[in-house]
C-alpha cells in the first residue's frame, strides 16, 4: 500500500528560521501569563477561606470541593484536551482555553453560594485543561531542542511561581476588594493573553494525531472524584462507613476500567506502554508526590496563619512570598539550571525534593515558635522546587514523542493537577480528624469550633488540637516528597544506565 506525499509529509511544521521561531521568546512569555493564570487559581482561593467560610457559610468539606472541583475537572480533561490539540490545533485549543478560563472566571466572581462556585470553579478547570496541555506543547514547537531545556525551565519557573504566589494575590485582593475580586482579576489577563495567542502564536497540529477519547476522560474523572470524597468525607462519615466504603469501591472499579480501557483502545489518551519507561515512570511518580506534599502544606499552611496566628490576608500572602521569591531568584537567574547541569536529572530531582521534604517538616515542627521557622521551611521548599521541578518536567516531555507534545503536556499538567487535589484531600482529612479527635466542642470546622468554645481555656485547647493536627499533616506531606525524591531519582538513574549501556 502506497501513501500520497501528504500522507508522508512530517506531522509538525519546521521552524520558521534555523534557530526556532523568530519570536519564539516573545510568545514564551505570552503563554507563560496564560498559565501563570491558571496555575495561580490553584492556590490564590486558600486565603480566602475565612472569606468564604463567613460569608458563604462554606463548611470545611464545602471548601475543599471549591478547590478540588477546579483540579479534579481539570485532571480529567487534561489528556483529552492535549489529544484534540494534536489533532485539531494547538493555537486553536489555546484561544478556546482562555476564551472559556475568562468566562467561567466570571461567574465565579458573581457567585452568591457554595453551588454556584463550586459549579463555575468546575467551569474553570474546562479552560484551565486547554491552557495547561497546549502551553508546553507549543513551546516544543517553536524551540529548538538545544534550546528546549531552558525554554521547560522557564515554563517551570513561572508555574511554581503562580503556585507560590496565589496566596500572596488572594491576601492582596482581599485586603481590597470583596472575596470574588480574586476571580474577576482573571478577566482582563485571559483576554490580554487571548488577544497576543491570536496575533503571535502560530498554529501546529499533527493531523495523523490521536482521536480525543472521550469515554477515557469521563472514566478519569469520575474515578478521581469518587477517590478524593471518599476521602474527604472520611473524617464526617467515618473511613469505614457506607458511604466511604461505597464512594471507595466506586473510585477503585472505574480507575480500574479506565486503566483497562486505555490499554485495548488504539487511539488512548495515554499510552499504557509509556509506563514501561522508567524514565517516564521516575519523572511521573516524583511529580504526583511533589505537588501532593506542596499543595497540602500550602493548603494548611495559610489556614494556620490566619485562623491560628491571626495574621490578615495580605499579611498572610507576604508571609509566603519567600518560597515564591526563591524559585524566581533560582531560576530566571540560571542558577538552579547550573545546579541541575552539575548534578544530573536524576540528582537533582532527589536533591531538589530532599530540601522540599525538609522544609515542610522545618514548618511542622518549628511553625509554633514563630515566623522564623516557617521562613526557614519556606526557603528551603522554594529552593528544591527551583531545582527539581524544571528537571522532572523535561523528563517527563522527553520520554513521549514530539508529535503527541500535547499528550505530554496533558500528563504533566495531570500530574501536577492530580497530586495537589489529592494533596488537599488527604491532608485535609488527616488534619480534620485529628482536630475532631482533640477539640472539646462538636464542630466542622476550626471557626465553627472557637464560636462554640465557652471560655478562652477551650479557646486555647482548640488552636493547639488545630496546630496539632497541622503538624502532623505536614510531616506526612514532607515524608510524601521525601519519598517521591527517593522514587523519581531511582528510576531516572536505572533509565539513564540502560540508554549508556
Amino acid at each position: 500500500m502506497t501513501t500520497s506525499p501528504q500522507e508522508q509529509a512530517p506531522a509538525q511544521p519546521q521552524p520558521e528560521a534555523p534557530g526556532g521561531h523568530p519570536q519564539r521568546w516573545l510568545i514564551l512569555g505570552v503563554l507563560c501569563l496564560a498559565v501563570l493564570t491558571v496555575v495561580l487559581d490553584n492556590t490564590v482561593l486558600n486565603v480566602a477561606i475565612p472569606s468564604l467560610t463567613r460569608e458563604l457559610g462554606a463548611a470545611t468539606s464545602d471548601i475543599q470541593w471549591m478547590i478540588n472541583a477546579y483540579s479534579l475537572v481539570q485532571s480529567g480533561l487534561l489528556l483529552t484536551a492535549g489529544s484534540a490539540a494534536d489533532r485539531y490545533g494547538r493555537k486553536k485549543m489555546l484561544a478556546a482555553g482562555l476564551a472559556l478560563f475568562g468566562v467561567g472566571s466570571l461567574v465565579a466572581g458573581l457567585a452568591d453560594s457554595t453551588g454556584q462556585l463550586i459549579a463555575a470553579r468546575a467551569g474553570m478547570g474546562v479552560g484551565g485543561a486547554l491552557l495547561m496541555t497546549t502551553v508546553l506543547a507549543v513551546a516544543i514547537q517553536i524551540f529548538t531542542p538545544e534550546e528546549q531545556p531552558k525554554a521547560i525551565g522557564i515554563w517551570a519557573a513561572v508555574n511554581s511561581l503562580g503556585f507560590a504566589a496565589g496566596p500572596l494575590l488572594g491576601g492582596f485582593m482581599l485586603n481590597h476588594f470583596w472575596w470574588g475580586a480574586i476571580f474577576l482579576i482573571n478577566i482582563p489577563v485571559a483576554v490580554l493573553a487571548l488577544v497576543a495567542v491570536v496575533v503571535l502564536v502560530p498554529e501546529s497540529k499533527n493531523p495523523q494525531g490521536d482521536r480525543p477519547d472521550l469515554l477515557g476522560a469521563v472514566l478519569s474523572t469520575i474515578g478521581m472524584a469518587a477517590l478524593v470524597y471518599a476521602i474527604i468525607s472520611g473524617p464526617e462519615h467515618g473511613w469505614m462507613s457506607g458511604r466511604g466504603l461505597l464512594t471507595a469501591a466506586v473510585a477503585v472499579v472505574v480507575l480500574a476500567a479506565f486503566a483497562y480501557w486505555e490499554s485495548r483502545i488504539p487511539y488512548p489518551m495515554i499510552d499504557m506502554h509509556f509506563f514501561r519507561n522508567r524514565r517516564f515512570t521516575g519523572a511521573v511518580s516524583g511529580g504526583v508526590l511533589i505537588t501532593f506534599g506542596m499543595g497540602g502544606s500550602l493548603f494548611l499552611l495559610t489556614q494556620h496563619m490566619q485562623f491560628v496566628l491571626g495574621y490578615e490576608p495580605l499579611e498572610a500572602g507576604l508571609r509566603t512570598a519567600p518560597l515564591a521569591l526563591m524559585i524566581v531568584a533560582l531560576n530566571f537567574t540560571g542558577v538552579a539550571a547550573k545546579w541541575a547541569a552539575r548534578l544530573g536529572t536524576p540528582l537533582a530531582i532527589g536533591l531538589g525534593m530532599a530540601v522540599m521534604a525538609a522544609g515542610l517538616a522545618a514548618i511542622a515542627t518549628m511553625a509554633s515558635g514563630g515566623y522564623a521557622g516557617t521562613l526557614l521551611g519556606l526557603v528551603l521548599i522554594g529552593t528544591g522546587a527551583a531545582v527539581a521541578s524544571p528537571a522532572m518536567s523535561h523528563a517527563i516531555m522527553s520520554a513521549i514523542p514530539p508529535e503527541k507534545a500535547g499528550v505530554g503536556g496533558g500528563i504533566n499538567g495531570t500530574v501536577a493537577e492530580f497530586g495537589t487535589g489529592l494533596g488537599v484531600a488527604v491532608l485535609g482529612a488527616l488534619l480534620n480528624s485529628r482536630f475532631a479527635a482533640l477539640i472539646p466542642v462538636a464542630a466542622t470546622s476550626l471557626p465553627a469550633a472557637l464560636a462554640a468554645a465557652g471560655s478562652a481555656e477551650e479557646k486555647a485547647e482548640i488552636t493547639d488540637a488545630f496546630s496539632s493536627g497541622l503538624e502532623t499533616s505536614l510531616l506526612v506531606g514532607a515524608l510524601a516528597v521525601l519519598l517521591g525524591g527517593l522514587v523519581a531519582g531511582a528510576l531516572l538513574r536505572r533509565a539513564e544506565r540502560e540508554d549508556t549501556a
